[in-house]
C-alpha cells in the first residue's frame, strides 16, 4: 500500500512540473473559461421587435437555430445581422454567408470602440496601448479576403475563420489548437506560423489542393475554447477541456446541421485533451476522422474507452517534447495514455521531419502530407508508422477511399 501510494505521489509530482509543458515553458496563470451564448443573448432573448415575433433561445440545439433561419426571408436574415451582430455571427447552425456578414459588422464595431478607447485621455497609456492593438488586431480581421465564422471577443478573445469555400466543399476539416491560443496568437507570419491554427489550416489546403486540384476544400482554424496560458495547473488538467469540448461538439453539429460534409477533426497539443472529452459526444454525422498529433492525453486508456465511432489516428515527432511527459493520470493530474503508443490502439502515422512539437504542418513533412490524404480519403497514400507499433500491422488496414 506503502509503494502504491509513493508511486503516485512521484507520479503527481512529475505531471505537476512536466505536464504542463503542454503550455510552453513560461509561468502559468489560472483562466477562467468563457462558456455560454456569446455576448449580446440577453439583448437578442429580449427583442421581440425586430420580427415581430420572439426569436429562438441562442442556446438552442444548432438544428433549431439552422430551421429558424431556413424559414426567414433575406431580409429578415439582414435585419438580425444589423440587430445582433455578435449572436448572429456566433450561432451554430446559422448560415455561413451571414455569419461571416455578421462578424465583419461586429469586428467594426469592436474597432470603432477600442479606437475610442485608445483616444481617451481619461484611460493609463497601458490601457490606450492594450486599446491600440486590440483596433489594430481586429482591423488585419477585416481584410478584403478574410471568412470569420465566428468572433468573440470576451476574455483573451476566440475566433473560427475558414480557409476555402465552405459552402462548396466536398472536403473540410477543422483545427482544435493547444496551450498559449487565443485571438491575439491564433495566426501568425513568423517563423512559428505553422504551430497556429491559421498557419495549420493555410498549409492543409494548400497541400489538399496540390494533391487533388479538383477536389472542393475547406479548412476551418477553430479557436473556440480558453486554452492555458503557460507553465501552470491549467495545462495539467482537463479543467479547461472539460469547459471546451462542448463547445466542439455545438460547433461540429452546427456546420453538420448547415449541410457541411463531415470533417477530419485535428487535434493538437493540449487540444487532444478537448477532443478526447468530445470524441464519445460525437457522431460520423458531424466527424469523420480524428487526428491528433503532439498529444499528452486524452483522459482516456484506449481507442475503446473514448466510444466513439470515429477513426483515430495519432502522429507524433520523435523530436517533440511532449514525449517526456509522463502519461498518467493521477489525483486529477495529467491526461492519461499516450495516443502515439501501440497499447492505445491509434492508427499511427509517419511525422518524419515534422521537427517538433510546432512543426507537424510545415511543408516537406510526412506529417503534412498524411493528414492531407486522411482529409481527402486517399488512405492508400497515408504512410504508417512502424507497423509493429500499429496493432492492426498498418495504420490503413481496413480502410477504403
Amino acid at each position: 500500500m506503502k509503494r502504491r501510494l509513493k508511486r503516485a505521489l512521484t507520479a503527481a509530482a512529475l505531471t505537476v512540473t512536466v505536464v504542463a509543458a503542454t503550455a510552453g515553458w513560461a509561468a502559468g496563470s489560472t483562466q477562467k473559461a468563457v462558456t455560454g451564448p456569446p455576448q449580446g443573448a440577453d439583448s437578442w432573448r429580449a427583442d421581440e421587435h425586430t420580427l415581430g415575433r420572439p426569436l429562438p433561445d441562442p442556446a438552442a440545439r444548432p438544428a433549431r437555430i439552422a430551421a429558424f433561419f431556413a424559414g426567414l426571408t433575406p431580409g429578415e436574415r439582414d435585419a438580425l445581422v444589423h440587430r445582433h451582430p455578435l449572436v448572429t455571427g456566433n450561432l451554430d447552425g446559422a448560415p455561413t454567408a451571414l455569419r461571416y456578414a455578421a462578424n465583419r459588422r461586429a469586428l467594426r464595431a469592436e474597432r470603432a470602440r477600442e479606437r475610442a478607447r485608445a483616444a481617451d485621455p481619461s484611460r493609463t497609456p497601458q490601457d490606450r496601448q492594450l486599446a491600440r492593438a486590440k483596433a489594430d488586431r481586429y482591423a488585419r480581421l477585416l481584410g478584403r479576403e478574410r471568412r470569420i465564422l465566428a468572433f468573440d471577443p470576451r476574455g483573451r478573445g476566440q475566433i473560427a475563420e475558414v480557409y476555402g469555400d465552405l459552402e462548396g466543399a466536398d472536403r473540410t476539416a477543422v483545427f482544435v489548437p493547444g496551450s498559449d491560443i487565443d485571438l491575439a496568437t491564433y495566426d501568425s507570419n513568423g517563423p512559428n506560423r505553422y504551430g497556429t491554427p491559421a498557419g495549420m489550416a493555410a498549409s492543409l489546403r494548400a497541400r489538399m489542393t496540390a494533391a487533388e486540384p479538383g477536389t472542393r476544400t475547406a479548412v476551418i482554424a477553430w479557436s473556440g475554447y480558453t486554452t492555458p496560458v503557460g507553465l501552470g495547473p491549467d495545462a495539467a488538467t482537463g479543467r479547461l477541456a472539460a469547459a471546451g469540448a462542448p463547445r466542439l461538439e455545438r460547433f461540429l453539429r452546427g456546420l453538420a446541421d448547415t449541410g457541411a460534409p463531415a470533417p477530419t477533426v485535428l487535434c493538437h497539443s493540449y487540444g487532444s485533451v478537448v477532443c478526447g472529452r468530445a470524441a464519445g459526444h460525437l457522431t460520423r454525422r458531424e466527424a469523420s476522422d480524428l487526428i491528433v498529433f503532439g498529444s499528452p492525453g486524452m483522459h482516456a486508456g484506449s481507442v475503446g474507452e473514448l466510444g466513439t465511432p470515429l477513426r483515430v489516428w495519432a502522429a507524433r515527432d520523435a523530436g517533440d517534447w511532449i514525449g517526456r511527459v509522463p502519461n498518467v493520470e493521477v489525483f486529477g493530474l495529467g491526461h492519461g495514455a499516450d495516443p502515439a503508443s501501440e497499447s492505445f490502439g491509434a492508427r499511427v502515422v509517419s511525422s518524419a521531419r515534422a521537427g517538433g512539437h510546432t512543426g507537424y504542418l510545415a511543408p516537406g513533412t510526412d506529417s503534412l502530407a498524411n493528414f492531407a490524404a486522411i482529409t481527402l480519403g486517399s488512405y492508400d497514400e497515408v504512410q504508417c508508422s512502424s507497423p509493429e507499433r500499429t496493432p492492426s500491422g498498418s495504420c490503413t488496414k481496413g480502410l477504403t477511399p
